[in-house]
């Protein structure tokens, strides 16, 4: 797989108030030429991160994935570029979708 710099940009980061569940906010981003919205964030509890990619419930209740990662490295390259982006405006130091590269 290509750099991650390369692949993934303009990482944006929504925090709301938390919830029970410990979800902490939605997170955007550019993969490639595909934008990818409405990423779940939710902490765990050692205080990991957790991503959770958007499904839609069907009227017969079976769920459908909108989108998500095939492998397990492009979850972590996914997630790694949330995560900064979280660190980052947690910090002060960007919001917004400016780009957080290494």
């Amino acid at each position: 797989m290509n750099n991650q710099n390369e692949i993934i940009s303009e990482v944006c980061w929504y925090p709301i108030r938390p919830t029970e569940k410990g979800l902490i906010g939605f997170a955007s981003l550019l993969f490639g030429k595909l934008s990818l919205n409405s990423i779940s964030v939710y902490t765990t509890p050692n205080g990991d991160y957790r991503l959770l990619f958007p499904n839609k419930r069907l009227v017969n209740g079976k769920d459908i994935n909108i989108y998500y990662p095939i492998d397990n490295e492009t979850y972590e390259m996914i997630k790694k570029a949330v995560v900064k982006k979280i660190e980052a405006v947690m910090k002060g130091e960007n919001y917004g979708n400016q780009d957080i590269r290494e």
